[in-house]
């Protein structure tokens, strides 16, 4: 019995419900969907929800629905369709021949308000929008009925045609469910189901004039699928009364059951897409995948993986309590997927000349390095050696501070799998900045070679000046500071002027030829970097740097 116990406690709250439903028979399968809104891109949030219902779906060997909610046409696009599903694709998740439509319901949906206004369950009302807040009440104080509540079954049937054919203007007439204008719950004063809405879609033309409201729409669409469990988030906790109304009303057999689950909050991310829609308009990021978002095509081209963003997920875990996840977790996950599996090469960001004034100058030595030391099964790849290298500008200091192990005058360092160098002279150029150091090097302590004994403190990396590859690279920060406020005063974004550096005049070892965008490496001691998707050239290499290599982020134990 304890064992059992231990299972049960080991399984979310959500899988405790649906073997609750098995085993007492309310289902006798699993069925679930993902039902976005095309009027955006998603994000890290709807990734969460897209993984639970997709995962459910698979560990009950059930169905998963890939449903758009497209019945509000003023915002919705072609272009989130395709987006949505990419991203989608993406992650993992696959519908295979089950992709659906809200608007292809539109039919099953007008017949379902007329079943609703024969059965005195709806009625036409002529109150402005203004004018139905007004009667709806407060939470303290109930709602009084329309003048109109109590219109005839048959003048609502030929209102609500009317309205369908397009007799009225928009905003002109509604259709509201008749429920009870006293509930404790203002969802259930009757709401409003349908709006008359002269606006093309992106599905249905013209066809239509009028739409069903989501908290209509949506358990229509989910008795029309067969969706056993309607997995959403907290908000509509106080929407479930009417989830239940609307399909008990309409007398669906085996009626979907709604569940609700806490939102995935992060720090210091924008995911309002009212937000989002403005720093695109006002070009502050590059479109709604610019790698300073969290949108999940953002996260994508910026190098974060699919299995990186589910190991978060399930980090993150399942509740019914809200919360805000630290962005440092999303970015321990992506460093714990890519640390065994990309190779580590060696970029120069910030370069400086290193000349080695004893090393022949026509010479060129080809180093076997290993891709990764840590996964020997990525084998080995051939890097230039030669008089001439660049090397990390902070990797050399003038008058260096205690406990400064690299390089500078009279200093002898290690170049990562190649020699032991020593600092002889460096040049200045006209403002002071260090332009070329001067070293010499000693051929004894050749990398792999096992006849050298002496031992040195630092250990730099550098790439071949003759031979590297020049290279864009675009270092990201946080779009906003929480610590500071997200929001100002006015209500508009506190944006961090540093979350985006680009260096021009970058240099990178050549193993990097044959790279096509998305490829991902390490850059030793600089961080994980993706090549771009949009930007990236052979003829000009851009990466974006995915996550640094330092984390302050500790596994919870």
């Amino acid at each position: 019995m304890e064992a059992e116990a231990n299972t049960t406690e080991s399984r979310n709250f959500i899988e405790q419900i649906i073997d609750k439903d098995l085993e007492e028979g309310r289902f006798d399968h699993v069925q679930t969907r993902f039902p976005p809104e095309p009027n955006g891109y998603l994000h890290i949030g709807h990734a969460k929800s897209i993984l639970l219902n997709y995962g459910l779906a698979q560990e009950y060997h059930g169905k998963f629905n890939m449903r758009f909610d497209d019945t509000n046409p003023t915002k919705e696009k072609e272009e989130f369709v395709n987006s949505i599903l990419e991203d989608i694709r993406w992650l993992g998740a696959d519908w295979e021949d089950r992709l659906f439509f809200a608007s292809n319901y539109f039919e099953q949906m007008y017949e379902a308000a007329v079943k609703l206004i024969k059965k005195g369950k709806a009625y036409v009302c002529d109150l402005s929008a203004e004018e139905i807040r007004q009667y709806r009440g407060t939470l303290t104080e109930a709602g009084k009925d329309s003048p109109y509540r109590d219109r005839s079954i048959e003048e609502n049937l030929a209102l609500f045609e009317n309205m369908k054919n397009g007799v009225y203007e928009d905003g002109e007439k509604v259709l509201r469910a008749k429920i009870d204008m006293a509930s404790s719950n203002i969802n259930m004063r009757d709401p409003v189901i349908y709006r008359v809405a002269h606006m093309t879609h992106h599905n249905t033309g013209d066809q239509w004039c009028i739409y069903p409201m989501y908290d209509f729409a949506h358990p229509i669409e989910d008795a029309i699928e067969g969706v056993t469990h309607s997995i959403c988030t907290l908000e509509f906790e106080d929407h479930r009364p009417l989830y239940d109304w609307v399909v008990r009303e309409l007398e669906y057999p085996n009626p979907p059951r709604q569940i609700e689950f806490a939102k995935l909050y992060l720090t210091n991310v924008v995911t309002g897409k009212r937000y989002i829609k403005q720093l695109v308009e006002d070009g502050i990021v590059d479109g709604w995948d610019d790698p300073r978002l969290v949108s999940i095509a953002a996260l994508r081209r910026r190098g974060f993986t699919p299995e990186s963003i589910k190991m978060f997920v399930d980090l993150c875990g399942i509740s019914k309590s809200q919360s805000s996840v630290d962005y440092a977790m999303l970015e321990y996950c992506i460093r714990e997927d890519l640390n065994l599996k990309k190779p580590r090469i060696m970029a120069v960001l910030d370069p400086v000349k290193l000349v080695i004034d004893n090393y022949p100058e026509d010479q060129v030595e080809w180093f076997d390095v290993d891709n990764n030391v840590k996964n020997p099964e990525l084998g080995k790849r051939k890097v230039p050696f030669s008089r001439e290298l660049y090397i990390e500008r902070e990797d050399f200091m003038e008058e260096p501070p205690k406990k400064y192990f690299r390089l500078y005058p009279g200093n002898e360092v290690r170049l990562m799998n190649a020699y032991f160098v020593t600092c002889t002279d460096y040049v200045k150029d006209e403002t002071g900045k260090v332009v070329e150091i001067h070293c010499t090097y000693d051929p004894e302590t050749r990398s792999g070679s096992g006849f050298n004994k002496r031992k040195v403190k630092g250990t730099i990396h550098w790439v071949s000046a003759g031979h590297a590859i020049p290279a864009e690279v675009r270092l990201y920060e946080n779009i906003v500071d929480e610590e500071k406020g997200k929001l100002n005063e006015d209500g508009t974004l506190n944006l961090n002027p540093n979350s985006l550096t680009v260096l021009k005049n970058c240099y990178i070892e050549p193993s990097i030829e044959n790279v096509k965008p998305e490829d991902k490496f390490q850059f030793v001691r600089n961080g994980y970097f993706c090549a771009d998707m949009h930007d990236y050239t052979p003829e000009y290499p851009v990466f974006n740097r995915i996550v640094s290599l330092k984390s302050s982020f500790k596994l919870p134990k």
